[in-house]
Order: structure tokens, then C-alpha cells, then sequence
């Protein structure tokens, strides 16, 4: 993990490195999610904050679940429907 010391303003703007906006390809600027976790700020991107829920939903699917996705789910729902139209 890299480091560096930086300066808040007044406003409260912050500027991050040019090595650490490259890193996240934020070099021309770009939405960043700002988190608070205890004493810490965290920064990250949407696209790794999705990539972390899609790792989670995928370790709480059950093994061998395909997809997981929403229209998956709802066409998934819509079966159980139609089973459950059958059974008196």
C-alpha cells in the first residue's frame, strides 16, 4: 500500500496524486465514492464499489447457482407462479 501526505483546504477540497488518478483512471476526472470506516476515508470508484457487491452476492449464492442476476430471478419467481397456480 502507497501512501503520501496531503492537504485539505479550507472548502474542504482535496487533491489526490496524478500516480493515484492514473491508478483508478481518473487522470481527465471521474465520480469516486467517498466512505467513512471508523477513522478512515476511504475513496473508490462505482465500478470497484460493483465489483465488490458482485463478489459478495457471488460467495452468498449457493454452489452451483447460475447467474444470480435480476431478471434471472424474476423469470425464476415467475416459474414458482405457475407451479404454484397447478397445485390445489
Amino acid at each position: 500500500m502507497k501512501s503520501v501526505k496531503a492537504t485539505v483546504s479550507d472548502s474542504g477540497r482535496l487533491s489526490l496524486p496524478a500516480e493515484f488518478r492514473k491508478a483508478l483512471g481518473l487522470e481527465r476526472g471521474g465520480a469516486v465514492v467517498v466512505e467513512l470506516e471508523g477513522n478512515e476515508i476511504r475513496i473508490h470508484t462505482p465500478a470497484e464499489g460493483l465489483r465488490r457487491a458482485q463478489k459478495i452476492a457471488r460467495e452468498l449464492l449457493p454452489k452451483g447457482t447460475r447467474g444470480g442476476s435480476v431478471d434471472e430471478f424474476l423469470a425464476e419467481r415467475r416459474r414458482e407462479a405457475k407451479r404454484e397456480d397447478r397445485d390445489p
